[in-house]
C-alpha cells in the first residue's frame, strides 16, 4: 500500500518474466585502493588512468593526520586491515594498492602486505614505493635523481630505501612540506619547475615520490623537456596494479612506462 494525498493506492508487485541471469558483475580486473583520508590525488589519477571500464577501482580510506612526519606515519599501521576489510567485503578483488610511498618506506613492504593479507589473505599487494623501484627495474635505470615534497626525516627514509634497493641518487631536491594538505595544493606548475631543477645530467631517470601531489598531471610534459623516463608514486603504483590485477595492455597519455605492455 502507498499512501496518497488522502487515500491508499493498492499495489501489485509482479515478477518480471525474465529472469536474473547472473554474470561476473562489474570489471574484469579489478584493483582494491587503500587511500588516505586526507589523500585527494591518489582515487582521482586512479581512475583518470583507467584504460578502459574493463579496469575497477573499489576504494576505502586509511585514518591519516594533517602532519606527514615519521610518527603519523607509522600510526597508520594499525587502521590498514580494517580498511582492507571494508572494499568489497563478499566480493573478488585482484590486487590492493596502500597509497602510502612514505609510509611503506618506513614501515616495510612486508609489514604492510601482512596488514593487507590479514582482511585479504593471499591477496597480490602494490605499493608506491616498491612499485617505483619495480619500475626503475624494468626501465633499466640504476642512477636517479629524486623529488620529494617531504621534510628532512622523511627524505631520510626515502634516500635508506631507494639506495637499498641497489639504486645510486644522482640529487635528491624536496619542497619541504609538513602538512599533507599543503603537498596536495602544489601547483602543476611548480611540480613541472621543480622537477627540471630536481634533474641531473647524469640520471637516467627522474622519480618523484608522494601520493599526496598531482605528478601524474605533468609526467609527459617533463619527459619530453628532460628527454627521459619520469617516475611518479601513483603511476608507478597504477602501473603495477593494472599488471597484478592481469591487464596488459598499455596506457598511454601518463608517460614511457605505462606505454610499456
Amino acid at each position: 500500500w502507498i499512501m496518497g494525498s488522502n487515500r491508499k493506492i493498492p499495489i501489485r508487485f509482479e515478477a518480471t518474466r525474465e529472469s536474473a541471469v547472473l554474470d561476473e558483475g562489474p570489471g574484469k580486473h579489478r584493483i582494491g585502493l587503500l587511500a588516505l583520508s586526507n589523500d585527494y590525488v591518489t582515487e582521482r589519477d586512479f581512475m583518470n588512468m583507467r584504460p578502459s571500464d574493463d579496469v575497477v577501482i573499489y576504494v576505502s580510506r586509511v585514518p591519516n593526520t594533517s602532519q606527514c612526519n615519521v610518527e603519523t606515519l607509522y600510526k597508520m599501521a594499525s587502521h590498514i586491515t580494517d580498511a582492507t576489510s571494508l572494499i568489497v567485503p563478499g566480493g573478488r578483488l585482484d590486487a590492493v594498492a596502500y597509497a602510502c610511498t612514505s609510509g611503506t618506506a618506513f614501515m616495510g613492504y612486508d609489514k604492510v602486505r601482512s596488514l593487507i593479507q590479514a582482511a585479504r589473505p593471499g591477496i597480490a599487494c602494490s605499493t608506491p614505493i616498491t612499485s617505483s623501484m619495480e619500475a626503475l627495474d624494468r626501465i633499466g635505470a640504476q642512477r636517479i635523481a629524486v623529488l620529494t615534497p617531504y621534510i628532512d626525516e622523511v627524505n631520510v627514509g626515502i634516500a635508506d630505501y631507494i639506495q637499498a634497493n641497489g639504486k645510486t641518487i644522482t640529487g635528491f631536491t624536496s619542497f619541504k612540506l609538513a602538512e599533507n594538505e599543503d603537498m596536495a595544493r602544489i601547483s602543476l606548475d611548480s611540480i613541472f619547475r621543480a622537477a627540471l631543477e630536481a634533474d641531473r645530467e647524469d640520471a637516467e631517470a627522474l622519480f618523484i615520490s608522494c601520493t599526496a601531489i598531482r605528478a601524474v598531471d605533468v609526467i609527459e610534459r617533463i619527459e619530453q623537456k628532460i628527454d627521459k623516463p619520469v617516475i611518479t608514486a601513483v603511476q608507478a603504483m597504477f602501473w603495477q596494479s593494472l599488471r597484478l590485477s592481469g591487464y596488459k595492455g598499455a596506457v598511454s597519455g601518463y608517460g614511457r612506462l605505462l606505454e610499456i605492455p
